[in-house]
C-alpha cells in the first residue's frame, strides 16, 4: 500500500494548514506513527520512573474556612504544586456539559473547525492548534486544542464556536466562586489579608480556557500528548475525562506520579505566575500527558491569570517578611510571549524571572 503522505510538508498541510489535526489522522486509520509525531527519547515519559504507590494530595472543599482544609491546600501547594478537590461547588452538570461540548466540537468536520485556525479567525483569543505550537516544534505531540481567550460575554457570543461557547461560559462563572476560596487561601499565607479589588486583577485578571482532544495513537509509546512542562498561569482548573494519562513531576525529583481521574473532582495546579508572587513558596510543578492506544481522551484546563498588562514579581507582603527576591518583576505579557516561543521544555520558561 503507498504511503499516505510523501513527506512531512504533504503531512504538516493535511494535519495544521486544512484543519483536519491529528484527529484527521486517527480518522484514516494510520498503522503507524508518522515520523513527524516522533519525540526524541528524553522528552518521552520515562515508564520506569513512575512511582505507583504515590498520589497527589484530594482535598474535600467542603469547608473550606477549616483550618485544617486550609493547611492542606497549603501543604499541597507548597510540596506538590498539583492536588485535586471534591465537593468543590462546581455543578457536575456543568462538567459534563463541558465535556460533551468538546467532543462536540470535535466532531465537526474539518472544514467547520479550519475556520478557528489562526489565519482564518477574525480574533486572536480564538484560535484551533495542532500539537503545541506546529511552527516551531520540530517533532510534533499527538493532540488538537482549542484555545479561547476571555475577554467578555459578546465577544466570547461573536467568535466562540457555537457548539461549545455556551457550555465554556457557563462552566467559567460556575467555577468563579471555587476560584476564589482556593486563591483567598493561598494568598493567607503569604501575609495578604484579603482578596480585594487591589489584588484580584493581579490574580485572576485574564482567563483563558483550552479544549484538549488526545486521539487514539497507534504507538503512544514513541510520542506525547503533552511533552513536560509547567503552566504560566496563577493556578489551573483541570477538567479530565474518565481516561487518564496525566503525570505529575514529584518535586525536587525525577520520578512521576500519575493523576489518576476522579468522578465529579478538579485537578488544580500552581502556574509560574503564582510561583514568581509566592517568590518560590508555592510550586509551579512539570506535568506530561502520554498518549494512549486505546481511547480517545479529553481534557479542558482553565487557566487563571493575570493580565496582559500586568507586572508580576513576588508580592511586596512577601519581600517585607525578610525574604530575598528569587524573582525580577516582568511584563506578564512579555514572560507569555516567551512561553510560546518554544517548544514544550519543563521549567525552562521560569528562568526568564530569575534574578
Amino acid at each position: 500500500m503507498a504511503p499516505l503522505f510523501t513527506n512531512n510538508k504533504e503531512l504538516k498541510t493535511f494535519v495544521v494548514d486544512e484543519g483536519h489535526g491529528v484527529k484527521g489522522l486517527f480518522e484514516l486509520k494510520i498503522e503507524t506513527l508518522p515520523e513527524l509525531f516522533i519525540q526524541p527519547t528524553e522528552r518521552r515519559l520515562d515508564m520506569t520512573k513512575v512511582v505507583h504507590h504515590e498520589s497527589i494530595p484530594v482535598i474535600d472543599m467542603s469547608n473550606p474556612k477549616d483550618p485544617e482544609v486550609m493547611k492542606m491546600i497549603w501543604d499541597a501547594a507548597e510540596n506538590w504544586g498539583f492536588f485535586q478537590v471534591v465537593n468543590h461547588g462546581v455543578p457536575v452538570k456543568a462538567l459534563d456539559d463541558v465535556k460533551d461540548a468538546t467532543k462536540r466540537f470535535f466532531s465537526l468536520r474539518a472544514y467547520e473547525k479550519k475556520k478557528y485556525l489562526y489565519k482564518n479567525c477574525p480574533t486572536k483569543n480564538v484560535r484551533l492548534v495542532m500539537s503545541f505550537i506546529p511552527e516551531v516544534d520540530k517533532a510534533y505531540e499527538w493532540k488538537d486544542y482549542l484555545s479561547c481567550f476571555y475577554v467578555s460575554d459578546d465577544e466570547a457570543f461573536a467568535y466562540w464556536p457555537p457548539v461549545c461557547r455556551d457550555q465554556l461560559l457557563k462552566y467559567m462563572k460556575e467555577s468563579e466562586p471555587l476560584i476564589k476560596t482556593l486563591l483567598k487561601v493561598l494568598i493567607t499565607r503569604l501575609g495578604v489579608s484579603r482578596l480585594d479589588e487591589t489584588n484580584e486583577p493581579l490574580l485572576m485578571g485574564s482567563r483563558r480556557m483550552n479544549l484538549n482532544y488526545y486521539p487514539i495513537c497507534p504507538n503512544p509509546e514513541l510520542t506525547v500528548g503533552v511533552g513536560s512542562h509547567s503552566d504560566v498561569s496563577t493556578l489551573t482548573i483541570l477538567l479530565q475525562d474518565e481516561t487518564g494519562g496525566l503525570y505529575v513531576r514529584k518535586l525536587n525529583s525525577d520520578n512521576w506520579v500519575h493523576v489518576p481521574p476522579i468522578k465529579g473532582s478538579l485537578t488544580i495546579n500552581i502556574g509560574d505566575a503564582l510561583q514568581i508572587m509566592s517568590n518560590g513558596r508555592y510550586k509551579s510543578i512539570e506535568h506530561h500527558v502520554v498518549a494512549n492506544a486505546h481511547e480517545n481522551r479529553i481534557s479542558v484546563p482553565l487557566f487563571v491569570n493575570p493580565r496582559p498588562s500586568d507586572v508580576i514579581g513576588p508580592l511586596p507582603q512577601v519581600i517585607a517578611r525578610g525574604e530575598t527576591a528569587l524573582y525580577k518583576h516582568v511584563l506578564y505579557s512579555d514572560y507569555v510571549k516567551h512561553f510560546y516561543k518554544k517548544s514544550h521544555n519543563g521549567k525552562d520558561t521560569i528562568d526568564f524571572a530569575r534574578v
